[in-house]
């Protein structure tokens, strides 16, 4: 059993090494965000642990810091997050099989990457296909959360000015969109 779960997890490294890079990066800028914004350490380190949404977490920031508002709080946060219902559908059939808590693990860590991993990728022979989607959600899960930790500590280290660092989604999501138009000759999809 517990060669299963090493061959999975060395298994599953490899495919989340890009994802490392990405994370680390983007983690690290949004607990640096909080921390410049005024927030300690322990707000990103456990806003990035149980919300675990980048994109709603850097937005997350300006609604700390705005009025209460519990209505518009939720709408942002259902019209950010949508797109993960899609991708729960589907993976139906590949979680349907999941067995014990494995599943709810799969179900509550999955974001835009762990999504195309577990969704394309050619799970080895002989390893098994549930640990191999665990640790590939673990392994981003824990890039995420280490980033973020790491950007928070080191943001009250920082002596420049950090104006314009919440601008670092915006600018990631308009680079996959003019990838995308490149890539494609009829832009439909873009």
């Amino acid at each position: 059993m517990k060669n299963s779960k090493l061959a999975a997890l060395r298994a599953a490294f490899p495919y989340t090494v890009p994802i490392f890079a990405g994370f680390w990066f983007l983690a690290m800028a949004y607990g640096i965000q909080m921390s410049t914004s005024g927030f300690s350490f322990w707000y990103p380190m456990i806003m990035s642990a149980v919300i675990y949404g980048g994109s709603l977490e850097f937005v997350a920031v300006s609604m700390l810091l705005s009025p209460f508002a519990p209505v518009q709080t939720f709408l942002m946060t259902l019209m950010i997050q949508a797109r993960h219902l899609f991708y729960g559908i589907s993976m139906l059939d590949k979680y349907s099989a999941v067995k014990g808590r494995k599943k709810y693990y799969l179900i509550f860590g999955m974001c835009d990457e762990s999504f195309s991993i577990n969704y394309a990728a050619e799970v080895p022979q002989g390893v098994d296909k549930d640990w191999f989607m665990f640790f590939v959600t673990l392994l981003n899960y824990s890039y995420w959360v280490t980033g973020a930790t790491l950007g928070g500590l080191c943001g009250s280290l920082l002596t420049f000015n950090t104006q314009g660092l919440e601008f670092v989604m915006t600018a990631m999501f308009v680079v996959i969109f003019l990838e995308q138009w490149f890539k494609e000759k009829h832009h439909l999809s873009a």
